[in-house]
């Protein structure tokens, strides 16, 4: 069995994560395509992790690639999270994660329907509640069709049942009527039939336009078999993350042991022993072609600062042969990574954005003085990619609300 050491994991992770300076991305699709997919639960995460990893990309460029060019897509995918994927790679997720995630989340809504009385202020269809959000799924689907692009409360206007109210948690004193309209939607974008395009506002703004699939995917999502499906994004993982336990990759797309397993047997894979990780020793998966070693990559040493929920830091449920014990400081109470400062392959700090738009850093360790200098140089460029914008996490923590009290 080879053994692959921390060093070797963390050069990999700088070639194929598109960090080190010799290994930086040409455009904002091809950043996306290195790391499988890019976290967007936070929308400023998509444009400051292409940010860190690409040459002469401005937020215009990320824009463009987004619903101009429309080379990227966002879609609800592995673990119900947000993310921004290559559309090349949307049928894939669709079969592999979103599909069973559409079938979860309209029996969680249903459920929350029924119990906020809704059944006494429509008329049931003999289908019962779910022939009911059929048609009212395909009337929000026809009038996005017919409008092209739309909010949700113009689509309410268009179907008006999606202004139903519903009391989600009766009897508790937090509870308020909540509409129904969002819930609709978002279980029509886990069938992969409607899309979420531009916000209105800038690239940090979340509140977006929806749009028909087919605006977009001409002929909408290619159908693909969820076992073929699995394996290729377990198999794209592997490219990016590993080495790695298979634990990682079970965490990380949210699938079950035999759904692993399943996608893993239709691979060609080989096992590794990881050594010099603060946990031990420990048997980690790799592509059976992806053995050999890297090359060291030209321009030395590298610095990056990477945004809060960025894809590299979530790659990995188990992140101490990077991390150190710096998560304390660097991630919130529900698991959620916050801005980071890298060097040269591990995590030495975090940073911030103030008010006055500064980017402050913080090292919780010596790197020595050549750390120091690359990471304020860092720090200066992506103050200056930012520009008028201010940049707060969606999930704050310890460090990041230090930085800007």
């Amino acid at each position: 069995m080879r053994s692959i050491d921390v060093a070797e994991r963390r050069l990999r992770l700088a070639l194929r994560h598109r960090l080190a300076p010799s290994a930086r991305a040409g455009g904002p699709a091809d950043v996306a395509r290195s790391l499988v997919a890019l976290h967007a639960t936070d929308p400023a995460t998509v444009f400051l992790s292409v940010a860190a990893r690409g040459d002469g990309i401005a937020p215009a460029d990320v824009e463009s690639a987004l619903y101009d060019d429309r080379a990227l897509l966002r879609m609800l995918a592995m673990r119900r999270t947000m993310f921004v994927v290559p559309v090349e790679l949307v049928p894939t997720l669709q079969a592999a994660c979103a599909d069973a995630l559409a079938v979860r989340q309209r029996r969680t809504y249903a459920r929350l329907m029924e119990r906020g009385g809704i059944l006494d202020q429509i008329d049931v269809p003999a289908g019962g509640l779910d022939a009911w959000l059929d048609e009212v799924e395909e009337a929000t689907h026809r009038a996005l069709l017919a409008r092209g692009e739309a909010t949700g409360a113009q689509l309410s206007t268009d179907e008006p049942r999606l202004r139903v109210k519903v009391d989600a948690a009766p009897g508790k004193s937090y509870s308020r009527p909540t509409g129904i309209t969002t819930w609709v939607l978002v279980t029509l974008g886990c069938k992969g039939r409607i899309v979420r395009g531009r916000p209105n506002g800038s690239w940090i703004s979340s509140q977006y336009r929806w749009a028909p699939v087919e605006e977009w995917l001409p002929g909408g999502i290619a159908p693909l078999p969820a076992d073929r499906a699995r394996a290729e994004l377990a198999g794209r993982w592997l490219r990016a993350f590993g080495p790695a336990p298979v634990s990682d990759l079970k965490w990380w797309t949210g699938w079950s042991a035999g759904e692993v397993k399943k996608a893993l047997a239709l691979l060609d894979v080989g096992e590794v022993e990881l050594t010099g990780g603060p946990a031990g020793d420990t048997t980690g998966l790799v592509l059976a072609d992806d053995l050999e070693a890297p090359p060291e990559p030209s321009g030395g040493p590298w610095a990056a600062l990477l945004p809060a929920l960025d894809p590299t830091p979530m790659g990995w449920q188990e992140r101490g042969w990077f991390l150190g014990g710096h998560a304390p400081r660097l991630f919130d109470r529900s698991g959620n990574i916050g801005p980071t400062v890298w060097w040269d392959g591990r995590v030495v700090g975090g940073w911030a954005q103030r008010a006055d738009g500064e980017i402050a850093v913080r090292l919780l360790e010596d790197a020595g003085a050549e750390a120091e200098a690359a990471v304020a140089a860092e720090a200066e460029r992506i103050g200056a990619w930012c520009g008028d914008v201010r940049v707060t996490p969606r999930f704050r923590t310890p460090l990041e609300r230090e930085l800007t009290a």
